[in-house]
Order: structure tokens, then C-alpha cells, then sequence
């Protein structure tokens, strides 16, 4: 009998100790979050834009989240394709809790030509919180290149 408590011990063990490896790293999640992000522009969806922001969210000049929310809706008005694509690797700086992610994105925008009718590259500063396991963003800066 004692053996067997053993067993089921060893055994309940080793499925918490899988358990814990099956979860994403707060990294992974994050750069999920942001690949999520892009493929909602892309699609010209905002309700995973508004998801993902903060209650707190602030932008240049004040912007809050409902303006965030409402300046992607009048690009996916203005334009019938919208291109966001991330330029080089993330770069990722993790604190407790808290994470902040720099990158450059190529903004396009178009009526479904060819070519875009618009384009401009930005380099990106975000802030990011983690809340009840999923990164919201806080916080963007965006500086237009070129």
C-alpha cells in the first residue's frame, strides 16, 4: 500500500512538473500578442486592437484608447488594404510584470492595387503590462523614418 502512494505521488508530480513546462514564457506571449496585433491591422480588425490596449493606454499627444481604437478605424476606412509589417527581429527588455518593445514597421495603405497608395516606416516604442496573464499594451511612441 505504501508503495502504491508513492507511485501515485511520483506520478502527480511529474504531471505538475508538465504542466508547468507546457506554459508559454511571458516573452512568447508578448511577441504572440504583437504578431496578433499586426495580423489585426492587417485584417483590418479592431476589436483585438481594443483588447489588447489598456484602460490606461496613452499615445503621442495623449492619445487614449478610445482614440487609438477610432484612428485604426478611419485607416481601415480610408484604405481597402493595410500592410504593417515588422521590419528586423522584436526587441524585448521583460521586468517583473512589465515589458517594453521596440521595433520598425512599414505602414502601407491602399486601395487593393498593385502598389500602395501610401507607405512610411516608424520606429516603435511600446509599454506593455502583464494582467491576469495576458500582455495589455500601456503605452506607444511612433517616429516617423522616412
Amino acid at each position: 500500500m505504501a508503495m502504491r502512494g508513492w507511485v501515485w505521488l511520483a506520478a502527480a508530480a511529474l504531471l505538475l512538473a508538465l504542466g508547468a513546462c507546457a506554459r508559454t514564457p511571458p516573452e512568447q506571449r508578448l511577441r504572440e500578442t504583437v504578431a496578433t496585433l499586426q495580423a489585426a491591422l492587417q485584417a483590418r480588425q479592431a476589436g483585438p486592437l481594443r483588447q489588447t490596449l489598456a484602460e490606461d493606454f496613452v499615445g503621442p499627444e495623449g492619445l487614449d484608447r478610445d482614440a487609438a481604437v477610432r484612428l485604426a478605424q478611419g485607416l481601415f476606412l480610408r484604405h481597402r488594404r493595410i500592410g504593417a509589417d515588422i521590419l528586423g527581429p522584436l526587441q524585448v527588455q521583460l521586468q517583473p510584470g512589465h515589458a517594453s518593445v521596440r521595433f520598425e514597421l512599414a505602414l502601407t495603405g491602399g486601395s487593393g492595387g498593385v502598389l500602395p497608395e501610401s507607405a512610411r516606416i516608424y520606429s516603435v516604442e511600446t509599454g506593455w503590462r502583464l494582467e491576469d496573464g495576458d500582455w495589455r499594451l500601456t503605452s506607444a511612441r511612433w517616429t516617423p523614418r522616412l
